[in-house]
């Protein structure tokens, strides 16, 4: 995978005051890729030392007023090129920069407050759509163990949690929330392992419950609580599904986004939303796209074929009418199944960063599916899915 990463992050004394921002996290990131060294403002030959910079409107001045707008500009080109070149899908830029900010950046008052918005190479980046970060995001996103991985896994794919090295198990009658009367379905089972995967922190829950088994949408989302309260930041949900024809197909797949189409809201039967300032969760990249990236990183490293799309999750459990796939397919949905809506939302609401991984293990609409078909076809692809988890886990 192939990483363009702030020369400052890296240890190279290259910011306004002559120093640098060295950061664990992202040098680890570096080391298990190829990473590329950028420094826009060092490109465009701006001394350093020199006085500190901030985004003033379209233009970036420096503390003693000298405008210094075109200089970015060239900076910015420069560096964009060379990425290109380079062949990164990953940016890892320095925080609230006027060149490398993300989301955040300094308002020009050199009074430490900020204000939405980007630098002028992530501006320059944006545009070849290249997905940016900056450290805070790597560094959040790193496991531990305090801040284990959860991984929640679907019809067929729990044999991964045969490769934690256990350090305790969890029955799930255990957890808080679920319901003590549920017995899993086949592929299925009630009792998470926390431990290791090739030295990574985890918690594995090798299956779940569902709606169409009649459990509310809070039972259905506790093992997200329960994660979460484990101190799991990051979370990856695997489930089987269906390929919707036209838009994907049978095979392994990175979910960008995702409907639902349950017609249920978990926050809505959740106590804890009354402690929360704000009901209203944003569910803009709600899978989110650092995760995904490294995800589609480590499938064209490891020659896994792997595709993208939309899921919609559904109440179940029968499978869709033609009429129903052909609906699905005017939305623009490439995955249908009948989990991880619900935990998606959960996981945001509670600030959590979302892997969705799924196994299409038909073809949505096809005649002559099973559940016993789908496990049979997970089955086929549980080398390849193992190998991604745990390639993802490796960079993270």
């Amino acid at each position: 995978m192939r990483v363009c990463v702030s020369a400052c992050l890296l240890g190279e004394p290259v910011r306004y005051d002559g120093g640098a921002k060295p950061t664990g996290e992202v040098m680890e990131l570096a080391s298990k890729t190829e990473a590329f060294r950028v420094c826009p403002e060092r490109a465009a030959g701006l001394p350093c030392p020199r006085p500190p910079a901030e985004r003033v409107g379209g233009r970036v001045l420096l503390a003693t007023g000298e405008d210094v707008t075109g200089a970015f500009a060239r900076g910015a080109e420069s560096c964009a090129a060379s990425v290109a070149r380079f062949g990164a899908t990953l940016a890892v830029l320095k925080a609230k920069s006027p060149s490398c900010g993300v989301g955040l950046v300094y308002d020009g008052t050199y009074s430490g407050r900020l204000v939405p918005g980007r630098g002028v190479f992530a501006d320059r980046l944006a545009r070849e759509g290249i997905c940016m970060v900056t450290e805070d995001t790597v560094r959040a996103c790193k496991p531990s163990v305090e801040h284990p991985v959860a991984i929640v896994l679907g019809s067929g794919l729990g044999h991964l949690g045969t490769l934690v090295r256990p350090v305790r198990r969890i029955d799930y009658q255990d957890i808080d929330g679920f319901p003590a009367t549920a017995r899993p379905v086949p592929g299925h089972r009630f009792e998470a392992t926390v431990g290791t995967i090739d030295g990574v922190p985890v918690v594995v829950y090798p299956g779940r419950i569902h709606l169409y088994q009649g459990y509310s949408a809070a039972e259905v989302t506790s093992l997200v609580r329960h994660a979460h309260h484990l101190g799991c930041r990051d979370i990856v949900f695997a489930c089987a599904t269906g390929a919707v024809p036209g838009q994907a197909h049978v095979g392994l797949g990175i979910l960008t986004d995702q409907i639902n189409l349950t017609g249920r809201n978990p926050l809505a039967e959740w106590d804890g939303l009354r402690d929360v300032d704000s009901p209203f969760v944003d569910m803009n990249d709600a899978y989110s796209p650092y995760l995904r990236t490294i995800a589609r990183g480590v499938a064209d490293d490891l020659g896994i074929a792997v595709e993208e799309g939309v899921y919609a999750g559904v109440l179940g459990p029968c499978f869709e009418t033609p009429a129903e796939v052909a609906a699905l397919r005017a939305l623009g949905v490439s995955y249908v199944g009948m989990s991880t809506v619900l935990e998606v939302i959960m996981a945001r609401a509670l600030g959590m960063s979302v892997l969705g991984l799924t196994l299409a293990a038909n073809e949505s609409g096809a005649p002559s599916v099973s559940h016993d078909s789908v496990l049979a076809t997970a089955g086929e692809y549980a080398e390849d899915f193992e190998r991604l988890v745990r390639g993802v886990l490796r960079l993270l």
